[in-house]
């Protein structure tokens, strides 16, 4: 059952995730995933912001962990931010500044909606570096109680065809649309040297305040080299998928569509309840 639950949301997102930011995501009345009367509850009073990879979307990149944050009794949010045109359901593209203001409104939103003081935020990739990005560039530290980064660029790639996470997120010929048409201001900010890349770098990347943990899988070969997406300050949680569990041979794409991450992921919001791990075989790309 896991296993065909596991294959179900991977393939939405490579096949057709990027057609469902569209339309709000599909959820359950009694689902905390994108319903927006979810009320936190005592447990977990902060609202959860899920903050997706460079060329995809919301609803696509966390069609997995947001329905398993909610199963745990969170409210969980997601939407598509950073996109270069509004009439293509693909995101992430422009300029790491636009896009991170962009975050912060639907975080207000999200705040307003819920009647929460802080939310906590949980970024795959580009959205990683988001989570980290946002309390330090944009002084939202104040409204943020977690950050889960999930394979941050956090010091910048050397793979400089950072976009080939777009090409395995979605479909291949709307993301060959918008790079065509509008280029990628993202992609190059991202790598090694890039402008956000060397924002973020300069000086103390956490924030008093915040409780960050940064997970990363050894096998990635999106966001090298390996434990570029570390940050290696006091109070700041860094740890492999591999430490945890050995033989998952999980890449960068997969640790979005990966119960035993989804769990780590469960751990870092409330590590003061943290569950065991079940280890899972996470998507290899």
């Amino acid at each position: 059952m896991r296993t065909s639950w596991l294959k179900a949301a991977f393939v939405a997102v490579v096949t057709g995730g990027l057609l469902a930011a569209a339309a709000p995501a599909a959820a359950a009345p009694t689902s905390g995933f994108d319903d927006w009367s979810c009320r936190p509850s005592a447990s977990h009073p902060s609202p959860v912001v899920l903050i997706h990879g460079l060329g995809g979307n919301g609803p696509g990149n966390f069609a997995l962990l947001g329905p398993y944050l909610a199963s745990a009794g969170y409210c969980a949010f997601t939407f598509t931010y950073g996109q270069a045109s509004p009439s293509i359901p693909v995101g992430g593209t422009i300029a790491i500044a636009d896009s991170a203001k962009q975050i912060v409104a639907f975080s207000e939103r999200v705040r307003q909606a819920t009647g929460a003081a802080k939310v906590d935020f949980v970024g795959h990739s580009e959205g990683a570096f988001q989570s980290l990005y946002i309390p330090k560039i944009l002084g939202y530290a104040g409204k943020v109680h977690r950050v889960v980064a999930i394979a941050p660029p956090t010091h910048g790639t050397t793979f400089a065809g950072l976009v080939n996470v777009a090409y395995l997120l979605g479909a291949r010929d709307l993301v060959g649309q918008v790079l065509n048409t509008f280029g990628c201001a993202a992609c190059d900010q991202l790598i090694v040297g890039g402008a956000a890349v060397k924002q973020l770098t300069a000086g103390q990347i956490s924030q008093p305040g915040v409780g960050y943990t940064i997970l990363a899988s050894r096998a990635d070969a999106i966001v090298t080299p390996t434990g570029t997406a570390f940050v290696n300050e006091s109070g700041v949680r860094n740890a492999y998928v591999q430490d945890t569990c050995p033989l998952d041979p999980v890449g960068h794409v997969g640790l979005a569509f990966d119960t035993g991450v989804a769990q780590m992921v469960a751990n870092g919001l409330d590590p003061a309840h943290a569950k065991p791990v079940i280890c899972s075989v996470g998507p290899v790309i």
